[in-house]
């Protein structure tokens, strides 16, 4: 063999050498690396302005439940059982999702309720439009948010609304915890909402994302609080724009029905926005009302 053949030789090993420990190394330092990849479990994301709902979880989500609203029953009737989901009975398979929870009145009148806050931009101007047209409504305030802010709590009763109790940070798993911390929760969020209105009954429990579960349901009863799903959702906390909040609501609301909206969680103005032009359409049509505070 040539001298130059044996040079040659040697270079190409000690090249792979060389790229043998490159790769190595590569590899221990990804090792070393988080990871960047973002997780979303709880519904909750924060920023300067606050906490930030996400108010239905996507189905598969971890604490999740799949939506059960009124949607579900009326595509019952144009489906057919097996596509609806229902179990032969008649009954739409998503009512069981409910667990009990009330979706409507149970009268003629029709009923706004608002998720998520209180909050010092958008619950002021809901107040300021549900004011203007004479309106009374429901509130489902998160306990933080009412530990934070309550002179809006107390705002809301003196305009004569009727609270909600909607958990301590809007945890959409709550329902499959145990029922010790479910109470420990609610508690703790009736306690917040007592602190600014100490007089104020608390009679309604509405689960964030509607991912309701038998023990919460039943956590809620014991304590005294009817649990509260709704009828109408607009999906506002999407962020749709107040177009399509507005044409859904007028377009699904009837005698009866409990309409689900936001005024906390995120960016509601476009839910502020849909509020001024569902108003006049709605008091033409309905009686509004509170959710009433006896509502045995």
């Amino acid at each position: 063999m040539t001298r130059g053949g044996s040079t040659a030789r040697a270079v190409g090993i000690v090249t792979l050498v060389v790229a043998g420990l490159l790769g190595s190394a590569y590899v221990l330092g990804r090792s070393l690396v988080p990871d960047q990849t973002p997780r979303h479990s709880t519904g909750v994301t924060t920023s300067a302005d606050g906490p930030h709902y996400a108010d239905q979880p996507s189905v598969g989500e971890p604490g999740g439940a799949p939506r059960a609203t009124a949607t579900a029953s009326a595509s019952a009737a144009e489906t057919g059982p097996a596509e609806a989901g229902q179990d032969g009975s008649g009954r739409d398979a998503a009512d069981d999702n409910l667990f009990g929870a009330h979706a409507t009145t149970g009268t003629p009148r029709l009923a706004l309720t608002f998720d998520d806050g209180p909050d010092p931009r958008y619950t002021p101007q809901v107040l300021a439009l549900l004011r203007e047209y004479d309106v009374r409504a429901t509130f489902c305030v998160v306990g933080e948010n009412a530990q934070n802010h309550p002179d809006l709590v107390r705002s809301i009763v003196d305009a004569g609304h009727t609270l909600c109790n909607h958990s301590w940070h809007h945890d959409v798993g709550l329902g499959a915890r145990s029922a010790d911390a479910i109470r420990s929760d609610l508690l703790r969020t009736n306690a917040a909402i007592r602190a600014a209105v100490p007089n104020a009954p608390i009679v309604w429990y509405r689960q964030p994302g509607g991912a309701w579960t038998y023990p919460v349901v039943s956590v809620a009863q014991q304590l005294g609080m009817t649990p509260l799903h709704w009828s109408v959702d607009p999906s506002d906390w999407e962020l749709p724009g107040a177009t399509k909040i507005t044409a859904t609501v007028l377009s699904q609301a009837a005698p009866g029905s409990v309409v689900l909206l936001h005024d906390a969680g995120g960016d509601r103005q476009g839910t502020v926005e849909a509020l001024r032009r569902i108003l006049p359409d709605l008091t033409a049509r309905f009686e509004l009302e509170a959710l009433p505070t006896d509502p045995t």
